[in-house]
């Protein structure tokens, strides 16, 4: 094996100095076809928590929750209390979940192009259903095909990504989707405020939208080259080797196509890697792999992201106000993304890993006593959003009065 001593990794460390290539177009385009997969998964998010809190989708399906919603003296908090929107909502996540057991094998066996393709798929059947939707059978299985969607995605795009992007920019490609995620979720938050005002059927433009982006996601995952790393992975070198010349815009490509084939060897080398990994020596790995996501999941921004319309008018604001407020959720959300994304190869994971967390600590503690107020409790209702330096104030409405917002 030449080019160097032999890491820990059981590939040469030297040889990455040897990389040849550049942002070819090939990359460019892939790479914006992949990412379209994020700005599903946060169109969905954000699109499900605005249709939730109109009046024309709760008198179709959830005609208790509308009725609570017209009571004056109901308890804001109650209004929304209900199995069957809670169905609505978690379904999509439990599909995802186990969508994600299947898709790992297929992404593997038989390439991340399959699975965007599979993606792209579940996303269009599940748009369809929601948007055509008679009945709630009909409307939860259009949400299970998009948690399956979700499923699909999350697994085989980021992957895709990080594949196909080069060293040196591996990091700001590989957040394209995260990008596009929080980008999906403003836009969802904006075609909400804008679909709101179409009464009855407005839900139904918000809802089947999503077909747009999955079109594109499943016609681009069909177009797309697959990675050279699957491709050498399942046996096809010479195939590997020409994809590689290919979206790095050079032949030169040695000792990063050797340090491929020296990975792939290493990794079907390894027998039994699910047992491995609870060996001691890998434990420190596997409790970051396990906690970092789940402290972030943990601290509630998700659920903040997909009711985040419920909340806002659980709390007192009217309808537009609501959504409104969450569409600067969105913008604020999205905004950030460009800061890491311009920031993460410079700067390095760790730092931005730090300065996120000091940053959520401080709006977790910013909710609290904002919602602990006697503001919280007086006719006047309002919110701060607190990301960094930024604070945005947003008043709602006074009851028994129009909407300020």
């Amino acid at each position: 094996m030449a080019g160097g001593s032999i890491g820990p990794a059981g590939v040469a460390k030297e040889r990455a100095d040897q990389y040849q290539g550049r942002v070819t177009l090939s990359v460019i385009i892939a790479c914006v076809i992949a990412a379209v997969g994020g700005s599903l998964f946060g169109y969905d998010i954000g699109i499900s928590g605005g249709v939730t809190s109109m009046d024309g989708f709760l008198q179709k399906f959830f005609r208790g929750v509308y009725e609570k919603k017209q009571r004056a003296h109901e308890n804001n908090y109650c209004k929304f209390n209900d199995q069957g929107l809670s169905a609505f909502t978690s379904s999509l996540y439990l599909a995802g979940l186990v969508a994600s057991l299947v898709a790992g094998p297929v992404t593997r066996i038989y390439g991340r192009r399959t699975s965007i393709i599979c993606g792209g798929s579940s996303f269009l059947v599940g748009a369809i259903l929601n948007a055509t939707s008679i009945n709630l059978a009909m409307l939860l299985m259009g949400r299970i095909m998009l948690g399956v969607g979700i499923g699909f995605g999350n697994q085989a795009v980021p992957l895709y990504l990080s594949e196909m992007a080069p060293t040196h920019l591996r990091g700001a490609l590989n957040m394209m989707f995260q990008l596009a995620t929080t980008s999906g979720v403003f836009t969802a938050n904006m075609v909400n405020y804008g679909t709101q005002k179409l009464k009855p059927w407005g839900w139904r433009l918000s809802l089947g939208l999503a077909a747009g982006p999955a079109v594109l996601m499943t016609v681009g995952g069909i177009a797309l080259p697959e990675t050279p790393n699957s491709l050498i992975e399942r046996g096809m070198r010479d195939k590997g080797r020409k994809v590689l010349e290919k979206i790095r815009g050079t032949k030169n490509v040695d000792a990063e196509f050797e340090d491929m084939v020296d990975a792939s060897e290493l990794a079907n080398s390894i027998k039994h890697p699910f047992r491995n990994i609870l060996v001691k020596r890998n434990r420190p790995q596997l409790v970051m792999a396990i906690l970092l996501p789940a402290f972030q999941i943990l601290t509630g921004i998700n659920s903040i992201l997909f009711y985040a319309p419920v909340l806002f008018e659980s709390m007192g604001f009217g309808r537009n106000a609501s959504l409104f407020s969450s569409a600067v959720t969105g913008a604020v959300l999205c905004s950030s993304t460009f800061i890491a994304i311009a920031t993460v190869d410079r700067v390095g994971r760790r730092f931005l890993l730090i300065s996120g967390g000091i940053q959520m600590i401080t709006c977790q503690v910013n909710v609290h006593f904002t919602l602990s107020s006697p503001l919280a409790s007086n006719n006047h209702y309002y919110s701060t959003f607190v990301t960094g330096n930024c604070f945005y104030n947003l008043g709602g409405e006074v009851r028994g009065q129009p909407e300020t917002i």
